[in-house]
C-alpha cells in the first residue's frame, strides 16, 4: 500500500479551480447538506482550464481525458472529494394505488362524455350537424390559446438520495462525487472583512470627529423622516380611498400610489401615481352590451346562412314544379284545347289592347282541370253506340 502524503500546491490550485468552476448541486446525505458534481463535467472543466494549455518550456498537464481521470484519482485519494451512489426513493404503495384510482376515474369520465356526445349526434339531422360543426370549429379556435384540449400530466422529478460508495475510484461518466474540500471564496472573505470593520467603527462612534458625528446625526434624522413619511402616506391613501368610496356609494375606486405597499422595487413602488376604476351600473351595462352585440353578430351570420339555404331549396322546388306542370299539360291537352286557348287569349288581348296577359297559378290549374274534363267527355261520346248518338 502506498502512503498518501499531503496535497501539493498545484493539487490545491487544481482542486480550488474545480470547486468554484465545475457545476455543482446540493442535496442531503446522511443527514448533512453536501455539494456534489458529475465526473464527465469535471473532466470537461479541467480540459478547458489553463493547465490544458502548454507553456513555454513546459508541457500541458492535461492533454487527454485519460490524463484528467488519472489526476482526479490522485485528488480523490488525498480526500478532496469521495465517490457516492445514487439511490432512487421508492414511492409507498398507498400513493401508487391512489394514482391508479385517479387515472381510472378520469378515463371513465372521458368515456361517458364521449358516449353522450355520440348519442346526441345520432339523434340530430344533417343540417343540425353542419351547424354544430361550424360552431365547434369556432369554439376550438377561440379556446386554443385559453385552455388546452386535454389535461397535461405534471412532470415530476424522481427523488434520490446519496450514499457512500464502496469502490472509491474516479471514473469518467455520470458518476457522482461529493465535495469534502470547501475553501473560502474571495468574495465571502471580503464581505466578512467589511462587516467586521463596520461593527468596529460603530462601536468607536464617541471617538469620531465632531463634524462626522453631526453629519451622521442629520443622516439618521433624514432616514427616520423618510420612513415616517412613507408610513403616513400608506395610512392617508387608505383614508382617501374610503372617503371617495363612501361619497360615491362604492362606484368609484381611487387609489393614490397603488404599489406603495406592494412587493416591488423602490422605484416601482411610486409608479403609477394613481389608479381609478368605475364599478357602477353603466360599466356593467356596457359589458353586457358588448357581449350581447357579439352574440347577435354570431346569430345574424348563422341566420343568414340558414335563410340562404332555404331560398335555394325553395327555388329548386319551384323549378321542379313548373317543369312538372308544363310536361303534364303538354301531354294531356289535345289540339282542340290548344286552339281554343289561343282563341281565348287573342280575344282577351284584342279587348284589352295588350299582347300578353299574366296568369296566376290557380287559373292555370283550373284550366288544366277543365281540359281534362273535356277530354273525358269526348272519349265517352266516342265509346257510345251510333243509335244513342
Amino acid at each position: 500500500l502506498q502512503e498518501v502524503g499531503e496535497p501539493l500546491k498545484e493539487e490545491k490550485a487544481v482542486a480550488k479551480y474545480l470547486r468554484f468552476n465545475c457545476p455543482t448541486k446540493s442535496t442531503n446525505m446522511m443527514g448533512h447538506r453536501v455539494d456534489y458534481f458529475i465526473a464527465s463535467k469535471a473532466v470537461d472543466c479541467l480540459l478547458d482550464s489553463k493547465w490544458a494549455k502548454a507553456k513555454k518550456g513546459e508541457e500541458a498537464l492535461f492533454t487527454t481525458r485519460e490524463s484528467v481521470v488519472d489526476y482526479c484519482n490522485r485528488l480523490l485519494k488525498k480526500q478532496f472529494f469521495h465517490r457516492a451512489l445514487k439511490v432512487m426513493k421508492m414511492k409507498p404503495d398507498k400513493d401508487t394505488k391512489k394514482e391508479k384510482e385517479k387515472g381510472k376515474a378520469e378515463s371513465g369520465k372521458e368515456e361517458e362524455k364521449k358516449s353522450k356526445k355520440e348519442s346526441g349526434k345520432d339523434e340530430k339531422t344533417k343540417k343540425e350537424k353542419e351547424k354544430e360543426k361550424k360552431k365547434d370549429g369556432e369554439k376550438e379556435e377561440c379556446k386554443k390559446d385559453e385552455t388546452p384540449g386535454t389535461p397535461k400530466k405534471k412532470e415530476t422529478k424522481r427523488k434520490f438520495k446519496l450514499e457512500p460508495h464502496e469502490d472509491q475510484v474516479f471514473l469518467d461518466g455520470n458518476e457522482v462525487y461529493v465535495w469534502i474540500y470547501d475553501p473560502v471564496h474571495l468574495k465571502t472573505f471580503a464581505m466578512g472583512l467589511v462587516l467586521v470593520i463596520a461593527v468596529i467603527a460603530a462601536t468607536l462612534f464617541p471617538l469620531w470627529p465632531a463634524e462626522m458625528r453631526v453629519g451622521v446625526y442629520y443622516l439618521s434624522v433624514g432616514a427616520g423622516c423618510f420612513v415616517a413619511s412613507i408610513l403616513l402616506l400608506a395610512v392617508a391613501r387608505c383614508i382617501l380611498f374610503l372617503i371617495i368610496w363612501l361619497i360615491t356609494g362604492g362606484r368609484h375606486h381611487f387609489w393614490f400610489l397603488p404599489n406603495l405597499t406592494a412587493d416591488v422595487g423602490f422605484i416601482d413602488s411610486f409608479r403609477p401615481l394613481y389608479t381609478h376604476e368605475y364599478k357602477g351600473p353603466k360599466a356593467d351595462s356596457k359589458k353586457e352590451e358588448k357581449t350581447e352585440s357579439k352574440k347577435q353578430q354570431k346569430y345574424d351570420s348563422e341566420e343568414k346562412s340558414d335563410s340562404e339555404k332555404k331560398e335555394e331549396e325553395d327555388g329548386k322546388t319551384e323549378a321542379t314544379r313548373n317543369s312538372g306542370t308544363d310536361g303534364s299539360g303538354g301531354e294531356r291537352h289535345s289540339d282542340t284545347d290548344s286552339d281554343r286557348r289561343e282563341d281565348d287569349r287573342s280575344q282577351h288581348s284584342s279587348g284589352n289592347g295588350n299582347d300578353f296577359e299574366m296568369i296566376t297559378k290557380e287559373e292555370l290549374e283550373q284550366q288544366t282541370d277543365e281540359g281534362d274534363c273535356e277530354e273525358e267527355e269526348e272519349e265517352n261520346t266516342e265509346s257510345r253506340p251510333s243509335h244513342e248518338k
